[in-house]
């Protein structure tokens, strides 16, 4: 499997990094839990990044994420966590706590928000996998100016 994340390269954090979500709750992590969060896509992650950001964010890097046959995981449905979508986050954010703590797994696929049809991929950096998932080199994200045009 492969997964994408996209970050400043020259940010307060490293782009194949939690501590930015160990300082801010998300969607699928309370406060003080270093998940990376990551993309199925590309596309997708540039999708989220723009959908946090709401604006053209400089300096943006990506790293292509190589998870190898056999690292553990599980996939989150809306039968696993129904509500998940729901504005406050709370139903994804107790799964996703729960996750975290108990190591069960190194990988978590979730739903995205941004684009429902695709997922997420959330990294456990305590578990005993995560020495296995490999982050490839940094390289540029090049945005397409049309994203940022208003009043089209």
């Amino acid at each position: 499997m492969r997964a994408y994340r996209i970050g400043d390269a020259d940010g307060d954090y490293p782009v194949y990094s939690g501590q930015g979500s160990a300082e801010n709750e998300g969607r699928w992590n309370s406060l003080r839990q270093d998940v990376i969060y990551a993309a199925k896509y590309y596309s997708t992650a540039v999708l989220e990044k723009l959908a946090y950001m709401g604006e053209m964010p400089v300096n943006q890097h990506f790293v292509e994420i190589d998870i190898p046959v056999g690292v553990t995981y599980e996939v989150v449905t809306t039968d696993t966590v129904p509500r998940w979508c729901d504005e406050d986050a709370s139903f994804a954010r107790e799964f996703g706590s729960k996750w975290f703590k108990s190591c069960r797994s190194a990988i978590l696929i979730v739903p995205s928000v941004v684009a429902r049809i695709d997922e997420n991929v959330l990294i456990n950096p305590h578990h005993q996998d995560f020495y296995r998932i490999e982050p490839g080199l940094e390289k540029p994200v090049w945005w397409d100016e049309r994203l940022f045009v208003q009043g089209v």
